[in-house]
């Protein structure tokens, strides 16, 4: 009996260990997010800078016409950041509080909201889609974990897209 056990017990362990093995995910293609070409979009993420965690709500305004709008809030409603990304790409920071600095917001989060929902590929878009509504951005210095709470299609509001009076992103 217990040789029997033994040679069972053999038996399974090799059938498993002759398994093929996947690719890493990072070499697969990923497919890029889905989202309208026109939408509000509600996201929710969580900023790793440094071993510290801020937890952060984001809402997008995409229009396929006039670009995209980012206003990103604390969870108390505050206004951290106000971007503006036209069509040509060019990027308006309308508003930074700290603890994010304008120029951060230019160089880190517009290339970001560019990543995420530009039509167009974006070359340095260090981006994994983990589902349709789970994104994770890394880059050297953080890490960006975004969920996709909320998708409204439709188009938006032209107030939403207007540059400053000056026009100097």
């Amino acid at each position: 009996m217990r040789r029997n056990f033994s040679i069972l017990l053999l038996v399974w362990l090799a059938a498993g260990c002759a398994t093929t093995e996947l690719p890493p995910t990072a070499n697969l293609p990923r497919p890029g997010p889905a989202f309208p070409a026109d939408a509000f979009i509600t996201q929710r993420g969580t900023l790793t800078v440094r071993g510290r965690q801020f937890t952060l709500n984001g809402y997008v305004a995409k229009s396929s016409a006039l670009g995209l709008r980012f206003i990103m809030t604390e969870n108390f409603g505050g206004v951290l950041a106000d971007v503006l990304v036209n069509p040509d790409g060019q990027v308006f920071v309308l508003q930074a509080k700290p603890p994010f600095r304008t120029a951060w917001v230019k160089n880190y989060i517009a290339a970001d909201l560019k990543c995420l929902f530009s039509d167009r590929a974006e070359t340095n878009c260090p981006m994994q889609t983990l589902s349709p509504t789970h994104f994770l951005i890394e880059r050297r210095s953080y890490k960006l974990d975004l969920r996709t709470v909320e998708t409204k299609p439709g188009p938006q509001p032209a107030e939403m897209f207007r540059e400053p009076r000056g026009g100097k992103p």
